[in-house]
């Protein structure tokens, strides 16, 4: 088991995606870590995408970004669970959420209220678009993010147009600078015992994931169209770089000279086009890749590839990636028994620490599933506790 983060009590007022899933990482790297949620659970419980993917009733959004946490549920519009409430994030190390901006100081837990009595407590928030600005009371969501922040454009091409990453990726990057900002402050707190105020929006996630980017188009002399040519993975990529067609399916290739391409190609044509003009005259590679590549396998193409020094692989599907050995090495997906019996396969945490992966020692819990532990931590009596569930001011799980 982890222990980075031994002793850390972090309380998580987080629903949808960015929130649970950066706290997720605080959980796998041994912190406490207490899911606050509403009496009938947070929306992350009642969805399971499109597909409508539940595991014995568990959505497949609340086991992304669950495991390893303690849930306690909290009616915050009555006085007793908004007082619960309080006492609890009054002894945290971290609170985080990523509610619209306000809503926590409507509950009298936000930042400037709770340092009062905690002066060392990290406040992480996250949001759509920042805490203030023109845009701060819009709705925040991961494809509108994508369309605004310029992702999807970068991902389209320019014959079909726009298109959107197919994950969430602005909420997973997000998660992860959510993560990086609290253990940053808790670093700080450590050396001066000063608290700290985090924000992390989606919107400058998004950006930050197109960081070289951005910085190629606003130091290039020139603009450029940042959608893309047919077949070529970024606007600001030379030609091969790309994923083409081949017999039995896909193949990518990234680097490596035009004349060894060309080689390996059987294509002379290839082969004449110096790599100094490998930019301007993409176009004019890739017609000759997509009508010489699809003639032959994968297989086929990699024997031919390979000698010349061409970097290349196989474009993988799911099934693929799940069986893929370096990925079944890494521990990639872990398959655990759930908080109901059934087993259920998470994406176990990513980082190894002295060698050692993240354990999950609590899958996604039932809600409630600690209400009344919690509760007795902060001094809650037996007799309170069994008050405040006949009141409906917590649910016990």
């Amino acid at each position: 088991m982890l222990d980075l983060l031994q002793g850390i009590k972090v309380v998580s007022f987080n629903h949808f995606l960015l929130g649970p899933v950066g706290m997720q990482a605080l959980a796998d790297m041994g912190a406490d870590v207490i899911m606050v949620e509403p009496l009938e659970g947070a929306f992350q419980r009642q969805f399971g995408g499109g597909v409508g993917v539940f595991v014995d009733g568990q959505a497949s959004l609340f086991l992304t970004g669950n495991r390893n946490k303690r849930s306690i549920a909290l009616d915050l519009k009555s006085a007793k669970g908004k007082a619960a409430a309080r006492k609890l994030a009054e002894s945290a190390d971290v609170v985080c959420e990523n509610f619209r901006p306000g809503v926590m100081e409507k509950l009298g837990l936000g930042y400037e209220a709770l340092k009062q009595v905690n002066p060392g407590l990290i406040f992480a928030s996250a949001s759509g678009y920042g805490p203030d600005g023109p845009y701060a009371e819009k709705p925040g969501q991961d494809l509108l993010i994508q369309a605004m922040s310029g992702l999807s454009t970068i991902t389209g091409e320019s014959v079909t147009g726009p298109r959107a990453v197919g994950v969430s990726v602005a909420d997973h990057h997000g998660a992860a600078l959510l993560a990086m900002g609290v253990l940053g402050a808790l670093l700080r707190r450590t050396r001066t015992g000063k608290g700290c105020r985090v924000d992390v929006n989606l919107l400058s996630a998004a950006i930050d994931l197109q960081m070289e980017s951005f910085i190629n188009f606003l130091n290039a002399d020139r603009k450029h169209e940042v959608a893309p040519p047919h077949r070529i993975g970024g606007w600001y990529y030379a030609a091969p770089y790309g994923i083409y067609p081949v017999k039995d399916g896909h193949i990518a290739i990234s680097l490596g000279s035009l004349q060894g391409l060309g080689e390996a190609m059987g294509s002379a044509e290839i082969s004449a086009i110096p790599d100094a003009e490998a930019f301007e005259r993409r176009e004019e590679v890739v017609e000759h890749l997509n009508r010489l590549l699809p003639t032959r396998s994968y297989a086929d193409w990699a024997a031919l590839l390979e000698p010349k020094k061409i970097w290349f692989t196989r474009v993988n599907g799911y099934e693929d990636v799940a069986a893929d050995p370096q990925v079944k090495h890494n521990g990639t997906f872990v398959t655990v028994e759930g908080a109901t019996g059934a087993p259920v396969t998470l994406v176990n945490h990513p980082v190894r620490y002295d060698g050692q992966a993240a354990e999950v020692k609590l899958p996604p819990q039932k809600l409630g599933a600690h209400t009344a532990e919690i509760l007795s931590e902060l001094g809650y009596s037996n007799e309170d506790i069994a008050e405040m569930s006949a009141e409906r001011a917590a649910l016990l799980g």
